[in-house]
């Protein structure tokens, strides 16, 4: 089995990336001998959009004959997509949604006539679905019966990885980071984590 491990906070032990990192750990477990494919977008980012792949993307006779080099950073990242038997990713929530390194990773990797077809109906998705496991970590509390503000990223997300063909979507979330003590934490990452369902795994 192939992981691909995405992590997106910027801070090192960060609640995120433990949880990604649990997920991954249970994954391995699971599957002893798995191979992982690391991008971490947190301390590695991705460089927005160039000048040359925005042409690229700009109309259906670009994207036909783009500029020189404009594709090769997004094949790169499709790839690894298709290579993963599953995808684990560990993102905060900022600003009730994704953070920008994120973005630009979905910017790379959401390309028509590559991830999708445009189509009357919308897109459609051209990627073979898989696991995609997505661990949060939010310093409020975005969902349950204490929620106090909205949550734009599962939904976005949903939206986004789905038009690629990804539908198979597990979210878990550790929440109200801001006022957790370790003890707490590791309590509620426990939780996210109980969550986890492998039968998805085949």
């Amino acid at each position: 089995m192939n992981i691909l491990h995405i992590d997106c906070s910027p801070r090192p032990g960060s609640h995120s990336r433990d949880l990604s990192a649990a997920i991954v750990k249970m994954l391995l477990e699971a599957t002893p001998g798995a191979s992982i494919c690391r991008r971490d977008l947190g301390t590695a980012p991705l460089p927005h959009a160039s000048p040359d792949y925005a042409t690229a993307l700009s109309t259906p006779a670009t994207l036909a004959a783009p500029p020189k080099g404009s594709l090769d950073l997004s094949e790169v990242l499709i790839q690894e997509i298709e290579a993963a038997d599953v995808v684990v990713i560990g993102t905060p929530m900022n600003n009730l949604t994704v953070p920008s390194v994120f973005k630009a990773w979905i910017d790379q990797v959401l390309r028509a006539g590559r991830t999708f077809m445009s189509t009357p109906a919308g897109k459609v998705g051209m990627l073979q679905d898989r696991p995609v496991f997505i661990g949060i970590a939010s310093g409020g509390v975005f969902s349950g019966e204490r929620a106090n503000q909205p949550d734009f990223l599962t939904p976005y997300l949903s939206v986004v990885l789905g038009s690629m063909g990804l539908k198979t979507l597990h979210f878990l979330a550790v929440q109200a980071t801001a006022f957790l003590d370790p003890d707490q934490a590791t309590r509620a990452r426990n939780e996210a984590l109980a969550a986890i369902d492998f039968t998805v795994m085949g």
